[in-house]
């Protein structure tokens, strides 16, 4: 019987997997707490990632995306307080020398090292800082957090999670970290994160595996609709614990972590005070289920309400309409947490009361029945509060 366990570690819980971090004052050239952070494993490593699709791409983006035509790499540098995005050729020389500097520091070709930045668009790299810090990180296997802190920007606090899965054979480890408070939407979300195993996966399957595991992940989140240039998910797996698991068990152990991480990047979003998943249910396609349930999920108005503890279904039922989705009003069910709040298109009986002291809890759950097709779709997301728009206001 397989049997899964949280552990410690984050993305050192796996065998063969060090970290740390140091300061380098990238954002305004001051140390103050840990900006620099690498990851490093100590046997080769096959790898598989994902992008933003969005078509501004930040210079760690298009070199990690480049070292990864290879489908291995050993050693991830990431830095905050800077994405590195916008900053043309010598952005991109920047980012190479940021890999170049870690390879050299690990004793590695630097086609094995990928980068990944974030912070501040448009904004020059503080390459003496940086090249400076890179030789001075201190890697073991208690560097973990370290690393996942000091890739915070405005999150709240450091996002990993570690699972220790059982089988016939034996036992592989399988942990990550991420970052993301601002700035998310779905394709993906202005992230980054890193997962690790010990077990021994095939490059194709990898990939594969990352591919859908994020598309029912990260990709299924959104904060305030808007996409990044520095978005990335890096996966590598290293073999050292022996363990070849089963296509399923390690597609299950690895939803598992980016769930919960992507979870974790909504609940920390920026002046957040609800978490909320949004459910279409029986739309004619997935396609539009996925398009309604964003439309709710990204809709200003609806936020707004969610902020007040508003159950407001006619913004919901407004939000749908303007999708494009095939649907009939009048057909058309919501409810909050299961409670009816409207009923082929209008009012349901359930007290005001009850439906109020749902949308004042700090997690709910939102369900949009169309009844024109099988299809269903959720997101999560969250509430828009005048914290995000202090936060965002700019420095």
């Amino acid at each position: 019987m397989n049997k899964m366990r949280k552990i410690k570690g984050g993305v050192c819980a796996a065998e063969g997997f060090v970290a740390g971090a140091t300061g380098c004052g990238i954002k305004n050239g001051k140390v103050t707490r840990d900006d620099l952070a690498i990851l490093f494993s100590g046997v080769p490593a096959v790898a598989a990632a994902t992008f933003t699709t969005n078509r501004v791409k930040a210079a760690p983006v298009r070199i990690s995306a480049e070292h990864m035509r290879a489908g291995r790499a050993r050693a991830v540098v990431l830095n905050s307080g800077n994405a590195n995005a916008c900053t043309g050729p010598h952005g991109l020389a920047d980012a190479r020398a940021m890999a170049s500097a870690t390879a050299k520091a690990l004793g590695l070709k630097s086609s094995l090292v990928l980068v990944c930045s974030t912070g501040r668009i448009g904004v020059p790299m503080p390459m003496p800082a940086i090249l400076k810090g890179i030789p001075s990180v201190k890697l073991n296997r208690s560097g973990g957090t370290p690393a996942a802190r000091a890739i915070m920007t405005s999150d709240t606090f450091a996002k990993e999670i570690a699972l220790e899965v059982t089988t016939h054979d034996g036992h592989f480890r399988i942990g990550g970290m991420a970052k993301g408070a601002g700035m998310i939407d779905p394709n993906m979300a202005t992230m980054l994160c890193v997962v690790t195993t010990d077990a021994i996966v095939a490059g194709p399957a990898l990939r594969g595996t990352l591919r859908e595991s994020v598309a029912d992940s990260f990709n299924r989140i959104t904060i305030d609709g808007d996409m990044s240039t520095n978005d990335t998910v890096i996966l590598l797996a290293n073999g050292a614990s022996g363990i070849l698991p089963s296509p399923k068990i390690f597609r299950h152990a690895l939803d598992v972590v980016t769930r919960a991480l992507a979870r974790m990047i909504v609940e920390d979003g920026e002046g957040v005070s609800r978490f909320v998943e949004v459910e279409v249910r029986r739309a004619a396609s997935l396609p539009e289920a996925r398009r309604a349930a964003e439309a709710i999920a990204n809709s200003t108005l609806v936020k707004c309400a969610w902020a007040g503890g508003d159950p407001n279904w006619g913004r919901l039922l407004d939000a749908v309409g303007y999708s494009g989705v095939k649907m009939d009003e009048d057909k058309t069910d919501i409810f909050y947490d299961e409670l009816p709040v409207a009923m082929g298109g209008v009012v349901a009986k359930t007290p005001v009361k009850k439906l109020r002291q749902i949308a004042a809890k700090k997690a709910f759950r939102v369900t949009v029945d169309l009844k024109v097709g099988k299809a269903s779709y959720v997101v999560w997301t969250t509430d828009l509060t005048e914290e995000y728009v202090r936060l965002n206001l700019g420095e």
